[in-house]
């Protein structure tokens, strides 16, 4: 706040608001400026202070054998170092061991709630397995947290306050089911789902029946266009790339369109997400009356806005985690201690640090190339997200 105070010091400001993870967006004499320059510093470094600070808080949350998580209190034993002690800053999670994903598959999933969580009620959601065991995570509110935070990000013309919602995606043991139900009742609105297996998509592709797939394809996009004929005053939604074209497809061939079935706001997420995708949503599909934004998330970390589109940026997108309960690195693809320099691709690395939560040094199936922070995001992004190469002639696209 002592920053913040700086940067109002003499200027003549009318209003000040609050964003999401208290970011300042500054009003002079009515008129929105961004802050740039000596003002980003400063708030780069609030940024970085602030996540010093939730770093020790998590850390002594789940270390701290009255309130601690099972896991982590058991796997301390193994370390050469005190995480109570010794880890001060965001910088001294390197002395942890990267973090194993294999290490969320199988049970007890209860060995992951800790201890001050214990008499709340728990969820548990699902990550990967089209083959195998999938990854698990427990987990109270950070859904609904996470959530909230992004809702302060949409703007209130395109998605309006107690508009109801289409959740065109995934359905059964994934967080985003839950996720983006409580983001439509959060604005006041209502969620109608669709059912929804991405692995039954998954290994239909594997498989090579594409023709199958096409026709689970349109089994989804019948039960949404149902949903959309059905006098429910629909206005916003949540779909992947793929199903958003299918639908966009299916409402032209009717004669009608994305903006003419009542739809003024969509975030949209998924591998497919690519920048020539994007132009051609924008330009193609939606027209000027529909919003899009782009997201980068998953059940690990919650949800990483996009930058705000604007023109100069030819459709560029670059997505930021939501500091400080999530953080994304771009790391040397040799060397994961190491940030690749601005610009520069590398793999994307997570830590999150929640209560509910500990995930230091996660290295994820993605690359890309890493950005300078923004003025509304004052932390490293990241651009260009895209399947790690090593493994992605092996990775197999379903609905995202």
């Amino acid at each position: 706040m002592a920053t913040l105070l700086s940067l109002l010091n003499g200027a003549d400001i009318l209003a000040v608001c609050i964003l999401p993870n208290c970011l300042p967006s500054l009003f002079f004499r009515g008129e929105k400026r961004t802050v740039s320059g000596e003002n980003l510093d400063a708030l780069v470094s609030k940024a970085k202070d602030d996540l010093d600070a939730q770093v020790c808080e998590i850390i002594e949350w789940h270390f701290n054998p009255e309130t601690g998580c099972p896991f982590w209190l058991e796997k301390a034993q193994e370390f050469n170092f005190d995480p109570r002690k010794d880890v001060k800053c965001f910088d001294d999670l390197k002395k942890f061991p990267s973090f194993e994903d294999e290490w969320l598959r199988g049970g007890p999933v209860r060995r992951w709630l800790p201890k001050g969580l214990e008499n709340e009620p728990v969820y548990v959601f699902e990550t990967g397995g089209t083959t195998g065991i999938p990854k698990t995570r427990v987990a109270c509110n950070d859904f609904r947290t996470d959530y909230e935070v992004f809702s302060g990000t949409l703007p209130d013309e395109s998605f309006p306050r107690g508009s109801n919602w289409l959740m065109l995606g995934p359905s059964g043991p994934r967080r985003l089911r839950l996720a983006v139900e409580h983001l439509a009742q959060f604005r006041g609105g209502i969620c109608f789902c669709v059912d929804l297996d991405p692995r039954w998509v998954v290994k239909l592709l594997k498989r090579g029946k594409v023709q199958d797939m096409e026709e689970y394809r349109d089994h989804v996009i019948d039960q949404a266009m149902t949903v959309l004929s059905a006098g429910h005053d629909i206005k916003c939604m949540f779909t992947t790339p793929k199903l958003l074209e299918a639908l966009a497809m299916r409402l032209i061939d009717d004669g009608s369109s994305i903006a003419e079935a009542g739809i003024t706001g969509i975030f949209c997420g998924g591998t497919e997400f690519t920048q020539q995708w994007y132009r051609f949503a924008k330009e193609e599909l939606l027209g000027d009356d529909v919003y899009i934004t782009p997201t980068y998330g998953n059940t690990l970390m919650g949800l990483a806005c996009g930058k705000p589109f604007v023109p100069e940026d030819n459709y560029k997108i670059t997505y930021y985690a939501p500091q400080p309960r999530a953080v994304i690195e771009v790391a040397d693809f040799k060397d994961s201690n190491l940030n690749v320099g601005y610009g520069e691709t590398g793999r994307v690395k997570l830590t999150t640090l929640t209560k509910e939560i500990f995930v230091p040094g996660f290295l994820e199936r993605d690359e890309g190339e890493r950005e300078q922070p923004h003025e509304k995001y004052p932390w490293d992004g990241i651009s260009g997200v895209r399947p790690f190469h090593e493994i992605a002639k092996a990775t197999t696209v379903g609905v995202y």
